[in-house]
């Protein structure tokens, strides 16, 4: 993570270094073995941390940047405080479909909504400080972890023996083998929190998760946005209709798209400019120059400032893994399903060795490494697997996307017959009244049965939404428990009643109907 993830110098970012990387903070002395050595302070970490030393186990945890990791610092915290800005700032420039006017205008400052973020990140810091983490009875180190030997760790001069670890250091955006970019400098998810001005014109790299969030961000701020994508369409993960219910709204709030784009190069704004003259007001006039490929032609766009959406790389560098005997590769630490490494005394979770990158998925990892490093099978709780998550995700544009488990195709692949059913959002009262039924809910189940092996939801609260059958899942309960249950009208999430019912009815075969035809005849 770069340094230039605390600018501007203001005082809420003081307030957060004060928190998660305390310039004075003075490292503790180790005495003995600790049961558990913890490096990295990002989410699995912490959890980690926190939980092994509430049971009563003697734990240290390392960190070399800021603690909080991705999530507080440059991920979900700071990303969600900007898209809070900029959906208020859409709300009000379509006010007039619900009879809001501003005869005035409305005054837009980007630089007081970017304060906001950093006022309410710091204001949350304190729950991953250094500080509250020594309270819980954790040994906080500060500095570089790197392993010399398969038990211990050292920070500067101080060696760390351990019975157990765990590694969670994370993973970083990757750098693009775009010729040019690195000369002509980009943002990325580490870097694009600390602007204070609105760039004009913004490239986003990338329209996976990451990209299309923060592209329709921007251009709801009023950036001129520009996304440019490999693929043929965004959000390639997702199933195609859901991924363009997002583009037609993201394409309203004024974002171009470029599909099946191959960037050639990049060039800084004084080689655009050298090659190409402009004047001052031009849109061409002091830019970066994106050469790409598409549809078969040579193309170019001139931006103001390059986002990376697309890329992460484990963080690896510097741990010496190869001392303690673990292994890793390009993708991270390697590990089995119980997430221990190929050293047995040590453990990994969280983005440096999981393909689900997310904050929920490293705090449920965190909770398995517990188990199985501290509890080891068969004296304690037993082996926790990673097999039995049942890990949901939500990419919160608007309308928001969020998904558990099987996509059709996952089913057919795996020789598993499956029945979908899909209830449109249009057929749901409360997201009509809303204006906010561009959408559907989608479930399939095993076909036959009514047995969820996973959903799809595209509305406006879809990452609360998934929650409820996340939770059928994990319990094994199937789609008609959800549709036997009471919900409240009107809610959006009727939608997955609503589902229900469309599986009642394809049960409700035409011989069943003619058997009970007969009885309510034989009954008259």
């Amino acid at each position: 993570m770069d340094s230039a993830a605390l600018l501007p110098d203001d005082a809420f970012n003081r307030q957060l270094t004060a928190n998660v990387h305390p310039p004075g903070w003075r490292n503790p002395t180790p005495d003995g073995r600790y049961n558990l050595v913890v490096v990295g302070a990002g989410t699995a970490g912490l959890v980690t941390a926190a939980v092994a030393a509430g049971l009563g186990a003697r734990v240290a945890l390392v960190e070399r940047h800021l603690m909080g990791g991705d999530c507080l610092n440059v991920g979900c915290v700071p990303s969600k405080g900007v898209l809070r800005a900029a959906r208020v700032w859409a709300s009000a420039r379509d006010g007039a479909a619900f009879g809001l006017t501003f005869p005035g205008g409305v005054e837009r400052d980007f630089g007081a909504a970017m304060a906001r973020m950093r006022r309410l990140r710091a204001e949350i810091s304190h729950v991953d400080s250094a500080e509250r983490f020594a309270g819980l009875g954790v040994d906080v180190f500060i500095g570089e972890a790197r392993f010399t030997g398969p038990d211990t760790v050292a920070v500067g001069d101080a060696a760390l023996r351990f019975a157990r670890a765990a590694v969670c250091t994370g993973a970083r955006a990757a750098a693009l083998p775009i010729p040019g970019l690195a000369e002509a400098g980009c943002l990325t998810n580490e870097t694009v929190f600390s602007l204070t001005a609105l760039p004009r014109r913004l490239a986003v790299i990338g329209a996976g998760p990451i990209g299309c969030e923060l592209a329709q961000a921007f251009a709801r701020f009023g950036s001129e946005v520009t996304v440019l994508e490999q693929a043929g369409r965004i959000l390639p993960r997702e199933d195609p209709d859901a991924a363009a219910v997002v583009q037609a709204r993201m394409a309203h709030d004024g974002v171009r798209f470029v599909l099946g784009a191959a960037i050639g190069g990049v060039e800084p704004p004084s080689a655009a400019g050298a090659e190409k003259p402009a004047a001052p007001d031009s849109a061409d006039a002091g830019g970066k120059r994106i050469r790409y490929t598409a549809d078969g032609a040579s193309h170019d766009v001139v931006v103001d400032e390059i986002l990376i959406g697309v890329g992460r790389a484990p963080n690896v560098e510097g741990l010496r893994l190869d001392t303690a005997g673990v292994a890793c590769d390009r993708r991270g630490v390697t590990v089995d399903a119980h997430l221990r490494t190929t050293n047995p005394r040590i453990y990994a979770a969280g983005d440096v060795c999981s393909p689900f990158k997310f904050t929920h998925a490293a705090d449920a990892m965190a909770q398995i490494v517990i188990q199985n490093a501290l509890f080891p099978h068969p004296f304690g709780l037993g082996k926790a697997s990673t097999d039995s998550l049942v890990i949901p995700w939500c990419t919160y544009t608007e309308p928001e996307i969020a998904h558990v488990g099987m996509y059709k195709a996952d089913a057919r692949a795996q020789g598993i017959e499956v029945e979908t059913f899909t209830q449109p959002l249009a057929g749901v009262d409360r997201a009509v009244l809303d204006g906010e039924d561009a959408g559907f809910a989608r479930v399939h189940v095993r076909k036959g049965t009514d047995r969820i092996l996973g959903a799809t939801v595209v509305a406006a609260d879809a990452g609360n939404l998934i929650s409820e059958v996340t939770v059928a899942m994990k319990a094994g309960a199937g789609l008609g428990t959800i549709g036997s249950a009471i919900h409240p009208y009107p809610t959006q999430a009727e939608a997955w009643r609503k589902a229900a019912n469309q599986l009642r009815r394809a049960r409700f075969t035409d011989r069943r109907r003619a058997i009970l035809s007969r009885l309510f005849a034989w009954r008259r």
